[in-house]
């Protein structure tokens, strides 16, 4: 593009470029500005333990397909020890190296998925249910070592379902959104906009809580009754 005599190259079309794959799209800059955030702004930027430790890495190393194929790597590693005790030796690792590059391709497919849909809709971060999504994988792997034992029959559909959704499922409701937060971050846009960080005010949750409690309630009518102070 030739301006006032001098040849100036066109500006990279970052947010499309990262949709796909985000290689040579990490700065510094962002950071920065991320560290002078504070209560819930970073909070919702930075997430609990976990996502706080993918923020630390570049922004190409935690694309959520990066994340999402992680954790696939993560199962695959521990379907080593059922495959090699319950396939023959001539078996077991062509069958792991197969479902290994099933596992591989659909977590990574499932992260591309989240970022365009959250690119479309502009969902913002939702923590989800850990108590439960963290220990499915382990129920998973003792079910599918039952069925490799044939100790118990369980539907390899309920195996596999449990062994893949915690990782895709964490990456489409909390990542993926906290992933697009930080572009916008990195590229000098508000990631906040039409965001209200404002909760109810304390007097508001305080007649909450009253109004839930019948007892409290009962209490606080008998001291703002007319005849409480002359008695008192």
């Amino acid at each position: 593009m030739l301006e006032n005599g001098r040849l100036e190259r066109p500006r990279p079309l970052h947010l499309h470029i990262r949709i796909l794959w985000p290689w040579g799209m990490a700065t510094e800059g962002w950071r920065a500005r991320l560290r002078e955030l504070e209560g819930p702004e970073a909070d919702m930027l930075l997430g609990t333990s976990l996502s706080r430790r993918f923020v630390g890495l570049p922004m190409w190393m935690n694309h959520p397909a990066n994340v999402a194929g992680f954790y696939g790597l993560l199962v695959s590693l521990a379907l080593v020890l059922p495959y090699r005790f319950g396939y023959p030796d001539g078996v077991w690792v062509p069958t792991w190296m197969y479902h290994t590059s099933l596992l591989l391709a659909s977590c990574m497919g499932l992260g591309f998925a989240s970022v365009v849909i959250v690119r479309l809709t502009g969902r913002h971060p939702v923590a989800p249910l850990r108590s439960v999504l963290y220990v499915m994988p382990f129920v998973g792997l003792a079910l599918l070592g039952f069925n490799v034992s044939d100790m118990v029959e369980v539907p390899p559909a309920i195996v596999w379902f449990l062994l893949l959704l915690p990782g895709p499922l964490y990456v489409h409701l909390s990542w993926a959104p906290r992933w697009r937060l930080l572009c916008m971050l990195e590229d000098g846009r508000d990631p906040f906009a039409g965001v209200d960080f404002e909760g109810p005010s304390s007097e508001a949750t305080v007649e909450r809580v009253v109004d839930d409690d019948s007892d409290l309630k009962d209490v606080l009518d008998a001291l703002e009754a007319p005849g409480a102070d002359e008695e008192a």
